[in-house]
């Protein structure tokens, strides 16, 4: 038996895989640096009032990059002249370096044409692109320690890396086929997991642009007193977009109950404003509220946390047709929890400190939204997946089968029988007229014996079968039963509609004449 060895030309091959998405990682942290570095420059050029030359705009290109990815940032050019953070991350700016480090471990890890080229393991993948994109993301730190923003060191240390890797993760994940846990329970779960944040951003989103459309005088003053100049204003405008996504989250916070805090001692829930509130002039934040006490239009905000549950609990429930109570209740609570997690995540970049003083909390409170995410999943998505899942469980009811439909020329039994006429024997000789009259109309009677011999007609002996019974009704003229097996002309195939007049007949026929017998002698 032979063992195959790998020859070193293929070590060499994946080393060199290996280097190229360390190459692949630092060129992506490169492109986001430099588009933030030409959108900031550009700013720069046009403003009237420049503050500083380019080696000022290039360091807040540097410390919005930061930003972008969770690192703080320190003020130092304060009118007090103490440092102050700043914390608030603008997560449209993070869209951007996340989605060019996915599509560097995505690429790493797609085949070309021929399928010769080496690749590395998916951990390899992601360990090489993460580790080329913190290398540049080391030196943009230590440059920005001598600019306005400098970076703090501890968020640097801990966010930074967190959000890279996790981007060259969700990178690998892509390239393999985004395969899921082999357990069907986890894959639902998580399924269901991203359908309530879904329904969370987005129906946050919603209560945020109709708070900011009621408060659109507020939010234009806001505008019209922090932009001067036309660059000025596309600054303020590009600033807006920015923040666009915090507010959806700042929504889905305020729906959930927490709510979120407005400066040291103020906290904003759907029951009302607690605490002075420190809200510094700008046009995103004239829609907070500023209602003392809560209405019921503050309350209907709980529809958006109510329908994410029960739209993740739903997705559970069909998925768990099969499965037992205990199983479907266990894959609602862990994408309770899942949901939760990510809330709060959110709900940290979203937030954060923009000041010294009354300033240095503001925003939702990361761990008491995914707490009440949490609480929203198990109090309402367990009980609607254990009651989809029971729905979907029902035995359906058996339908009733059609009633046969009765056969061309078959007997039929009942009132409607009597309303047919049939043909009827001659009354024999010593009966009454009447009845005779009154056996002309019951049903059911003989065939054989509704043309006797010695009656007069043309009928064939006894004996002679239905087709000469029928010849001799249809010379006799006798009233012929619709639901007669034997029809007029002796044939169970033809329908009543079939026995017109023919031509040789001159109107229809008429019922015979009943012989009168001879009065009785009474001598």
């Amino acid at each position: 038996m032979t063992h195959v060895t790998e020859h070193p030309l293929v070590h060499g091959g994946r080393s060199a895989a290996l280097a190229t998405a360390c190459v692949r990682g630092g060129v992506a942290a490169g492109l986001g640096l430099g588009a933030l570095a030409v959108l900031v420059t550009a700013a720069w050029i046009s403003s009237p009032y420049p503050d500083g030359g380019p080696g000022g705009a290039l360091h807040l290109a540097a410390g919005l990059w930061l930003l972008a990815h969770g690192v703080d940032l320190v003020r130092t050019d304060t009118l007090s002249g103490l440092p102050a953070p700043l914390g608030v991350v603008p997560m449209l700016l993070s869209v951007l370096p996340v989605w060019l480090v996915h599509r560097a471990a995505r690429d790493t890890l797609d085949a070309d044409d021929e399928g010769v080229r080496p690749q590395p393991s998916p951990s390899g993948a992601v360990a090489a692109v993460a580790g080329g994109y913190l290398l540049v993301a080391a030196v943009v730190v230590v440059y920005s320690e001598s600019g306005p923003l400098a970076a703090d060191l501890v968020t640097a240390g801990l966010w930074l890396p967190a959000v890279v890797v996790g981007a060259a993760a969700a990178g690998v994940w892509t390239a393999l086929g985004r395969p899921l846990p082999g357990q069907r329970q986890a894959a639902v779960a998580l399924r269901a997991t991203g359908l309530g944040l879904v329904t969370l951003s987005a129906g946050g989103a919603v209560a945020a642009a109709v708070s900011l459309a009621w408060h659109a005088r507020e939010a234009q003053a806001a505008y019209a007193g922090i932009a001067g100049e036309w660059s000025g204003r596309v600054a303020v405008v590009l600033l807006v977009l920015a923040l666009l996504p915090n507010m959806a989250v700042w929504g889905a916070a305020y729906g959930l109950g927490p709510g979120f805090t407005l400066g040291t001692g103020a906290l904003a829930t759907p029951l009302g404003l607690v605490g002075d509130p420190a809200v510094p002039p700008f046009p995103l934040l004239a829609a907070l509220p500023t209602e003392a006490r809560g209405t019921w239009v503050h309350g209907a905000i709980a529809a958006v946390p109510l329908a994410a549950a029960v739209f993740q609990g739903g997705r559970v429930g069909r998925a768990a047709r099969s499965w037992t109570a205990r199983d479907t209740a266990l894959a609602a609570l862990g994408a309770a929890w899942a949901c939760g997690a990510a809330v709060a995540v959110l709900s940290a970049a979203a937030g954060g400190p923009l000041g010294t003083g009354r300033l240095s909390v503001f925003g939702p409170v990361w761990w008491q939204t995914g707490a009440a995410t949490v609480l929203w999943g198990a109090c309402v998505g367990v009980p609607v997946a254990l009651g989809v899942r029971a729905w979907g469980r029902r035995a359906p009811r058996p339908k009733p089968l059609p009633a046969p439909a009765p056969a061309p020329g078959a007997a039929v039994a009942g009132p409607a029988a009597g309303l047919v006429p049939s043909a009827t024997p001659a009354p024999a000789e010593g009966s009454r007229p009447d009845s005779a009259a009154g056996a002309a109309g019951q049903v059911g009677a003989d065939p054989a014996a509704e043309t006797p011999a010695g009656t007069g007609t043309d009928s064939a002996g006894p004996g002679t079968g239905d087709a000469d019974s029928g010849a001799a009704r249809r010379d006799a003229h006798v009233p012929y039963d619709a639901y007669d097996s034997f029809g007029p002309y002796g044939d169970g195939g033809f329908e009543p509609y079939d026995y017109l007049p023919a031509a040789w007949e001159s109107g229809p026929p008429s019922p015979p004449t009943p012989a009168v017998p001879p009065p009785p002698d009474r001598s």
